[in-house]
């Protein structure tokens, strides 16, 4: 029975608990694992992400064992970032709130107030006296990398047909939940975003208040938006750019929201899954339109069969970081399969793994600093996982040991930018 032959059964084992026991140290020999780090976030990040005119990120960071988890202060909130991809894509949306201010202050928006004469006066003044509130987000953990996925299909799509879907921006009451069906209302919030660089469809209730606020005074007063020159007067870094930011592919501008629907759902269809499991990705209320749209995208891509598996995954986020993280892993793994074509597919706790056609096995990873831990020691010495080839798609850093072991256990560390 070759590889590629067993693969199926291999993603099967990869739900048992692993068997690697735990060592035990000699005395006066080092500790068995390493301890999470801390992290000071000047070391670690470019300068025009530690700081900016509209925020700072706080000196102390720490380690959970694969992201670095940063505090940013900022004009307009407090925010709890996990990963630096997860900073980045926060410091850009800090600078788009900070520009939408700005256009809210000028003149063109208070013409456009008052041309919207149509519009209820009370909600109008509402969100201009009354801005979304500073938002702490809570912080999340990468946690059970590789772990056992711990809901079944089933109740993961239960709970999550079950739970109240809440619209863009969480418990901000904009623009947007007065005037959303407002014919070319979806339209001109989505030519906001484009012009911003943002995600429409983020879960930053402060970035949506606003984009709502400019958006309506602009389209309701007959106006043009005119966002661009406000972005440049914010002084946001020329270091960052809205696709190494952000990464929205250009259709996520383009149709509106129910229009990504369908094309989902076709390309669901098309790699033949079935309509329950379809349903249960839309019901998920923790992947948001763009995220959802971006993994399906991503997936459309890499052709083969297994990508059930990596479905059940997205089924399974419990939390809107989970999702993003998981459409990194996407990514990572989509851009890997340009370089190294695959055969099939897969998922070992929360990450997808690929087959190449030698049968190797490989596992994207974006993360930031990973450490020798138990749970990273059981995972690279699965039993399962020794019978193949495999290789580590690492983008990030591993400490020292933690390299030392990987490639002791017979790991193949491939980086990629």
């Amino acid at each position: 029975m070759n590889l590629r032959s067993i693969f199926p059964i291999l993603v099967s084992l990869a739900c048992l608990p692993a068997r690697a026991q735990t060592p035990v140290p000699a005395p006066g020999s080092p500790p068995a694992y390493e301890m999470a780090p801390l992290f000071q976030a000047s070391e670690v990040l470019d300068p025009s992400l530690l700081a900016g005119p509209y925020h700072r990120v706080r000196e102390s960071a720490y380690g959970d064992g694969y992201l670095v988890h940063f505090t940013i202060d900022s004009d307009f909130g407090t925010y709890e970032c996990v990963g630096i991809r997860d900073l980045r894509r926060c410091v850009w949306e800090i600078q788009a709130i900070a520009s939408l201010v700005a256009v809210s202050k000028g003149d063109l928006f208070a013409e456009g107030l008052r041309k919207s004469v149509e519009a209820p006066i009370d909600a109008v003044k509402n969100i201009v006296t009354h801005p979304g509130k500073s938002v702490k987000q809570v912080p999340h953990t990468v946690g059970h990398f590789f772990n056992k996925l711990g809901t079944s299909l089933d109740n993961a799509a239960r709970k999550s047909a079950e739970g109240k879907q809440s619209s863009p921006g969480g418990e901000g009451k904009g623009i947007g939940d007065a005037f959303k069906n407002v014919a070319g209302f979806d339209k001109a919030k989505l030519e906001c975003a484009r012009e911003l660089g943002v995600d429409p469809y983020s879960d930053n209730p402060r970035l949506q208040e606003e984009m709502e606020k400019v958006t309506w005074a602009f389209f309701a007063g007959g106006l043009p938006l005119r966002i661009g020159a406000a972005v440049v007067s914010t002084g946001a870094s020329v270091a960052l750019t809205a696709t190494e930011v952000v990464g929205l592919p250009e259709d996520i501008y383009d149709v509106t929201p129910s229009e990504l629907k369908f094309q989902d759902r076709k390309a669901l269809e098309a790699m033949g899954m079935s309509p329950q499991k379809i349903d249960a990705v839309f019901a998920n209320p923790n992947v948001s339109i763009s995220v959802r749209h971006q993994m399906v995208r991503s997936l459309a891509r890499l052709n083969g069969p297994g990508r059930e598996e990596i479905i059940n995954v997205i089924i399974s986020c419990d939390t809107s970081w989970r999702a993003h993280f998981f459409r990194d892993v996407l990514r990572l793994l989509e851009k890997r399969g340009q370089i190294q074509p695959y055969t099939a597919y897969g998922a070992y706790g929360r990450l997808a793994v690929a087959q190449t056609a030698d049968g190797t096995i490989e596992v994207p990873a974006p993360v930031d600093y990973v450490i020798w831990s138990e749970e990273v020691a059981g995972f690279a010495n699965r039993v399962d996982l020794t019978s193949a080839k495999h290789r580590l798609i690492l983008q990030g850093q591993l400490s020292e040991r933690a390299a030392s072991e990987l490639k002791a256990a017979g790991w193949e560390i491939v980086p990629l930018p």
